[in-house]
């Protein structure tokens, strides 16, 4: 049984979430309307840009993705000239995990004039996402949150502590940017609570589901419709043998389009025995994930992947799930990219490849602390 709740710090006030993704919708809408009479205001490409993030982070709608695409066709057609036509595409590109695109674009940028402030950023970001000197990103980060320790400073810090193991570090700093939010949009809070969720219901090396719970419904006490963050607590109630609380937040979000919503229905009817809904749930999850790998393969290479290698899985979705972990470890080299492709290969029978795995992740972050609780170090 999931504790209703856990003594953990009270959190600020905010907007009301429903209301705020009506606000969203609503400043999305006008953006777009303003964009399509004059497309060369960067300005209002880069709002189209953190707002359709919003949709896609929060509301697993990835047609976002593909509205992005869209807007960066049209501008480097138009405005191939002008350095934010390429940093807006290296942030849509890191978007979509096409990350040596992505640097690709921020020299375009720097050739056209683009400030090293503007570049810097972006660039460190995609160090961090493709675990590319990590030694010196992680000083800049903890220079840069030193400097000011702002909520848009500190999750990234926390969540590279998290990614080398320091769990407590990593709660602490998270726990820090929400105290640092001034502000009364719930989204940035609400995505804090679910990384709290995600600390301590997966980084973790001995999860505190309990805790993690409490940060997944703190997430969605902000934001209802988050769709990540009810398909986590979902997974809780389901390894708690809760099926009808799983039910209960996993049908609302049916239509968000996340094809993980489809394979959590289907443990809940797999687990209460009903196995023909169960084969329809997976039929209709392996068709959303397919057409989305259609699209923006390496955006969702690494979840398709876990996906295909859960329990009852054939032979046949055990070789997709090695083929698609090897195009995500081809596409960065962090440790949970290591983990799911050795993960993979195992399950394939590929022991040269496993070990080949394990040898190059210890070379790589053997040090770290979350090495040495991962699959890699057994």
């Amino acid at each position: 049984m999931i504790a209703a709740d856990v003594r953990l710090p009270q959190l600020a006030q905010a907007t009301q979430g429903n209301i705020a993704v009506l606000n969203h919708e609503s400043v999305l809408k006008r953006c777009w309307s303003v964009i399509r009479q004059w497309p060369g205001r960067p300005a209002t490409s880069l709002q189209i840009l953190d707002e359709e993030h919003k949709r896609n982070q929060f509301l697993g709608d990835a047609s976002a993705l593909d509205r992005l695409v869209a807007l960066n066709e049209t501008r480097c057609t138009r405005y191939a000239e002008l350095p934010e036509t390429h940093l807006l595409a290296a942030r849509i590109a890191s978007m979509r995990h096409h990350f040596a695109q992505a640097r690709l674009d921020l020299c375009n940028a720097e050739n056209l004039g683009a400030t090293p402030d503007e570049v810097s950023d972006i660039r460190l970001s995609l160090d961090q996402a493709t675990g590319e000197n990590l030694v010196t990103v992680l000083q800049t980060r903890q220079d840069i949150a030193r400097d000011k320790a702002s909520l848009q400073n500190l999750v990234p810090l926390a969540a590279l502590y998290a990614d080398i193991g320091e769990i407590e570090l990593a709660e602490r700093t998270y726990l820090q940017a929400l105290a640092s939010y001034r502000e009364l949009s719930p989204f940035p809070i609400a995505w804090v609570c679910f990384q709290l969720g995600v600390l301590w219901g997966e980084s973790a090396p001995q999860p505190d589901l309990e805790r993690a719970a409490h940060w997944y419904r703190q997430a969605l006490a902000y934001l209802p419709g988050y769709t990540h963050a009810g398909v986590h607590l979902a997974e809780i109630h389901l390894q708690a043998g809760e099926y009808s609380k799983a039910e209960a937040l996993l049908l609302p979000i049916l239509n968000s389009g996340d094809p993980e919503v489809l394979w959590r229905l289907e443990q809940v009817c797999r687990a209460e025995g009903k196995n023909q809904q169960a084969r329809q749930y997976h039929a209709l999850a392996v068709e959303a994930y397919e057409a989305l790998l259609t699209r923006h393969t390496l955006a969702f290479a690494d979840h398709a992947a876990e996906f295909y290698l859960s329990d009852g899985a054939n032979d046949q979705e055990v070789m997709r799930a090695l083929s698609l972990a090897k195009l995500n470890i081809a596409n960065r080299t962090t440790l949970r990219a290591f983990d799911l492709a050795h993960l993979a290969a195992c399950a394939a029978g590929d022991q040269e490849y496993a070990s080949l795995l394990r040898a190059q992740a210890q070379a790589k972050f053997g040090m770290s602390k979350a090495f040495c609780f991962s699959s890699l170090a057994d």
